[in-house]
């Protein structure tokens, strides 16, 4: 079994929808950076509001803003390329932030876990089903947008022959342990997103 020690944050107190912001500061934190959650926020996190056009809700897309405020129970949340941008602002120039999505679990142990090194790991909130919406207009072109709903970004901080470990933001207990398939099968179903780093 390995299992990192990493600092635990607990997003209820004030981060309804900010999943992603708190997973990423646990990552920095535990690389020994004093960093704060609204600090992240407020400095490095790139957010945009929806709008409403002629009865139509517009958006933004995931892949570049966080939709809405991570402060708001009815906002969404933001995918890998923004917390890579994010998180290469703030930890400058000393790591290598990696869109790792779409590489398989196995990868991600071998080239982070087992070197001390826990993953931004995209999924479903409590391992919950996947659901299909709500829509949106793109705001900057002329696509509609389907968000996939219960999705949920924890840190990936180790495993054993059965199972993966997460500090998840959502479990105030901190560190939780789901088993492989159902965690391979959540991470499908939100684009097998995850966010590594490594030293330069």
């Amino acid at each position: 079994m390995v299992k990192l020690d990493v600092p635990y944050i607990d997003q209820s107190v004030k981060y309804p929808t900010g999943c992603e912001s708190v997973s990423t500061v646990m990552l920095l934190q535990y690389l020994g950076y004093s960093l704060t959650v609204d600090e992240f926020i407020e400095k490095y996190l790139e957010r945009r509001d929806f709008e409403v056009r002629d009865g139509l809700l517009y958006g933004p897309s995931p892949d570049e803003y966080f939709c809405g405020s991570p402060y708001d129970e009815d906002s969404f949340g933001c995918y890998a390329p923004v917390i890579c941008k994010a998180l290469e602002k703030a930890a400058g120039d000393k790591y290598l932030i990696t869109d790792e999505t779409g590489t398989s679990m196995e990868e991600l142990l071998t080239n982070y876990i087992d070197k001390g090194m826990p993953v931004i790991f995209w999924a479903c909130i409590n391992m919950r089903e996947p659901v299909w919406g709500p829509e949106w207009r793109l705001l900057d072109r002329d696509e509609t947008f389907t968000w996939i709903s219960n999705e949920h970004c924890m840190l990936l901080v180790g495993y054993d022959e059965e199972g993966y470990y997460f500090n998840d933001p959502y479990e105030n207990n901190g560190v939780i342990r789901y088993e492989k398939e159902l965690v391979k099968n959540r991470h499908r179903a939100q684009r097998s997103m995850a966010v590594g780093v490594k030293k330069r």
